[in-house]
């Protein structure tokens, strides 16, 4: 379908902090010469001994023990002939750093420094740094970064088996549980403890009770009555995970509201009262969609900006007049993956379109025909005939599953993909490292 978004893989970014002292070091008056020939392209002896200087840096920097030169500057040329091999597969697939990328990468290296982009452009030049050199740096590893992301994604699988043996899991559950913060009276029963004293403390853990329902402090009633050891703080636990709750704890905190105390909770250690204060994750995920259909009209060397909107006028006034609508988008609909269908996109999601097709579907009066509007594809005019409301907590938390698997799998694949691309590239090392 033509309208829809490219799905893109969730980018992770480096920090690139440890470039500033790169090009602060005095260069070497040395006569160039090539060091490996990687396909068609060169890795140069300045290269090496560049990074070579900026490893060192970066060593001593940490107080860590270097080792031998040549063992280094070895480790050192594969990595460069790595690079080189997924820069050019970056070139050659049309990845392309915009200036906008380039700056927001720049703008979270100042931030993880504490600095602002001015302060950190400063201070690198102030270190005698190339300014035009960084650039070219942080886009060469950004081209890097989107080649492997998408190269190496591609190659992950995630089955629908190994996604519900993770969920049925206790890691899983525990990765996936949401997060509360809560407080705790513990009014402690002895083990032994007749009917009487269990009635009286029975009967102290409601007096408690009431007593939050009409307004008293929890923290305040924990620190004078609690036996547990989080007393002094109020009674309060913390921020937890729901799997991590005892088992008597969880069924009562699941169906409390913010700021809520639960009934007396009985435990082999005595009467609980839990407050819950917050919750984050685990709620309802409500999300609005769409039944849609449409007709796209595409501008050519024929038919200008102008013919293509009078033609969707046209179009939509024979709708408003009685037309079929999935007859008319079956004639002349350009959008081949909905024509066929009459136009009809079925349910969507948000995300799911462009920006200027979900706008128009999200403030559409249900059965009205939109007024010609353009997006990236050409014009369209659509109709929405139901919204609802779905709920798509599972979704959402099979999604969160499947990356955390993802994930985990990425630097396993991502090894072996960079071997295969390196056995299956032509590589000619001209001159041993520090010789």
């Amino acid at each position: 379908m033509t309208i829809f978004k490219p799905f893109l893989a969730s980018s992770l970014f480096a920090t690139l902090t440890l470039m500033m002292s790169l090009q602060a070091i005095a260069q070497i008056q040395v006569l160039d010469k090539i060091v490996a020939i990687v396909d068609d392209d060169v890795v140069l002896q300045s290269e090496l001994d560049q990074r070579t200087k900026t490893i060192m840096a970066q060593l001593q920097q940490s107080e860590t023990q270097a080792p031998p030169e040549n063992i280094l500057q070895k480790q050192i040329l594969e990595r460069l002939i790595s690079e080189r091999l997924q820069l050019t597969m970056g070139y050659d697939s049309g990845v392309r750093i915009s200036d906008e990328e380039l700056n927001d990468a720049i703008a979270r290296i100042a931030s993880s420094n504490q600095v602002t982009i001015e302060q950190y452009l400063q201070q690198l030049t102030m270190q005698g740094a190339s300014i035009s050199g960084l650039k070219e740096e942080i886009r060469n590893e950004l081209t890097i970064m989107r080649v492997q992301q998408g190269s190496v994604m591609r190659r992950i699988r995630i089955s629908e088996q190994e996604l519900g043996n993770f969920l049925n899991s206790e890691e899983g559950r525990f990765l996936t549980s949401p997060d509360v913060n809560i407080g705790q009276i513990l009014l402690p029963i002895p083990s032994g403890s007749d009917q009487i004293f269990i009635d009286d403390v029975m009967g102290r853990a409601q007096l408690l009770l009431n007593q939050t329902e009409q307004g008293a402090d929890f923290r305040a009633l924990a620190i004078a009555n609690s036996s547990d050891q989080s007393a002094l703080q109020g009674g309060d636990l913390g921020w937890r995970k729901m799997a991590q709750l005892p088992g008597v704890f969880i069924e009562a905190v699941e169906e409390l509201e913010p700021d809520a105390v639960s009934q007396p909770i009985r435990s082999a250690a005595g009467l609980h009262l839990i407050k819950l204060y917050e919750r984050r994750g685990g709620e309802k995920q409500l999300i609005e969609q769409h039944f849609a259909r449409h007709m796209l009209i595409k501008p050519n060397q024929i038919r200008d900006q102008e013919a293509t909107v009078g033609q969707l006028d046209e179009l939509r006034q024979r709708v408003l007049d009685g037309e079929d609508f999935a007859a008319l988008a079956k004639e002349f609909s350009e959008d081949p993956g909905s024509a066929l269908n009459g136009g009809e996109l079925g349910w969507s999601t948000p995300g799911m379109f462009v920006p200027e097709f979900e706008q128009v579907m999200g403030s559409s009066v249900i059965n009205a025909i939109s007024k010609p509007f353009q997006s990236q594809f050409g014009w369209h005019i659509l109709q929405v005939t139901e919204r609802r409301q779905q709920d798509f907590s599972n979704e959402i938390m099979k999604n969160r599953a499947e990356n955390m698997l993802r994930q985990r799998k990425y630097e396993e694949e991502l090894q072996v993909w960079q071997q295969e691309i390196r056995d299956e590239a032509f590589i000619e090392i001209k001159v041993s490292p520090a010789s």
